[in-house]
């Protein structure tokens, strides 16, 4: 089977589901970012939420995977 790239290993459908809405969305890409070692993208994610919420939906729509500071 192939690696996911979404949120805590789940599906491309389940973590796009996750991401539409903005509280999970935030809850999940910090914990990705935290998963990956990635404290710059963390705090980025906390202080700087909606725009990361906007970036973390069209990454997982077009690319299938969170990727930008992840």
């Amino acid at each position: 089977m192939a690696k996911s790239t979404g949120y805590l290993g789940l599906g491309w459908l389940v973590s796009l589901i996750l991401a539409i809405f903005p509280i999970t969305n935030i809850i999940f890409g910090v914990i990705t970012r935290v998963q990956r070692n990635n404290l710059i993208g963390l705090i980025l994610n906390i202080v700087l939420c909606p725009v990361f919420y906007v970036i973390d939906l069209v990454s997982m729509i077009v690319t299938r995977k969170i990727f930008v500071l992840a």
